[in-house]
């Protein structure tokens, strides 16, 4: 999945961004608000790590600010403040899910995936296609019972694929959800990730190149 956190303080958000890319999500970090509102018009993010304590434009005119875009994106807010007045502020400016700080990390990951879960079509916690198996909770791969040993972007990759159901996913698709805005939509990343992917999975083959669309797991 691909997630924006918006977090003046800076030292934690390239925390959680660090945190947040070992756990296999795609992640684009901003300090104010104003240059958040600008990214979600350029990039599609299955969830916004929404500070609401911003300076310049406040979290809560963000928050507004995605909703009002229509692209779909999940909102969790921090903030320092926990009063249920602030609480509800918050949700009622458009906030799906809300998280004081200080909070523990692996809760701040659990949100997230529910948040993503919501802003697509659910995808089952295990996927199986053939003799592959993916936990995503788990992060746990496997073919025919062989445990995988795949880097965070291989293992992106073949959750993007096997939760096609067999549909055919583009290099662009994959480019956009797996990679951070880092990512040079002309270098060779995906056919590499993929070709590299393709050597730990083995024989017989799994995915499949569809030319001039993508790649697919039939």
């Amino acid at each position: 999945m691909r997630v924006l956190i918006v977090e003046d303080h800076r030292e934690l958000a390239e925390t959680l961004a660090v945190g947040l890319r070992r756990e296999t999500m795609a992640v684009d970090v901003v300090g104010d608000g104003a240059s958040a509102v600008e990214r979600i018009t350029v990039n599609h993010y299955d969830v916004v790590v929404l500070d609401r304590d911003l300076p310049g434009l406040h979290g809560d005119d963000v928050c507004r600010a995605v909703v009002a875009s229509g692209v779909g994106s999940r909102v969790l807010m921090l903030t320092a403040a926990a009063t249920i007045e602030d609480r509800v502020d918050g949700l009622t400016s458009g906030a799906d899910d809300y998280l004081p700080k200080p909070f523990a990390f692996a809760e701040l990951v659990a949100r997230i995936r529910a948040l993503a879960r919501r802003a697509q079509p659910a995808v089952p916690p295990v996927l199986v296609r053939g003799d592959l198996r993916l936990d995503v909770g788990q992060r746990v791969a496997s073919r025919a019972g062989r445990r995988l040993d795949l880097s965070p972007k291989e293992f992106a990759v073949l959750e993007l694929l096997l939760g096609a159901d067999g549909r055919v996913v583009s290099a662009e698709e994959l480019l956009e959800r797996a990679w951070d805005e880092a990512a040079d939509p002309f270098t060779a990343a995906v056919k590499v990730t993929v070709s590299r992917l393709r050597r730990k999975l083995g024989d017989p083959p799994t995915v499949e190149t569809v030319p001039q669309a993508g790649y697919r797991i039939p």
